[in-house]
């Protein structure tokens, strides 16, 4: 992990400073966790939540918690299991290219 990675986590630990430690874990844990060219962590949640000592049914709870407050995206499915990434609000980092009239 080079300086800039290292950065990068302390920026998302500093911007989720009002949230609960659960909540903040799961966070860190996808900031931190390998991920796909899309940005997402291809693991399951109850791999996950092996990781870090939660049951899945708190992980699962807490991770929906997350996404609601806008902090993590499901970013696919295949057949009944959802991937997550962090989100913008997440990264501190404006991921939304703005559209221009053609011209």
């Amino acid at each position: 992990m080079n300086n800039d990675d290292k950065r990068k986590l302390l920026d998302v630990l500093h911007r989720t400073a009002g949230m609960t430690a659960n909540q903040r874990l799961i966070i860190m844990l996808y900031a931190m966790h390998p991920t796909d060219r899309a940005g997402a962590v291809i693991d399951t949640g109850a791999n996950l939540a092996q990781l870090v000592g939660m049951s899945p049914t708190v992980f699962s709870r807490t991770r929906r918690q997350v996404v609601e407050a806008g902090w993590l995206e499901e970013s696919e499915r295949l057949a009944h299991i959802s991937y997550y990434r962090l989100s913008a609000k997440s990264t501190g980092e404006d991921v939304v290219v703005p559209l221009r009239r053609a011209t």
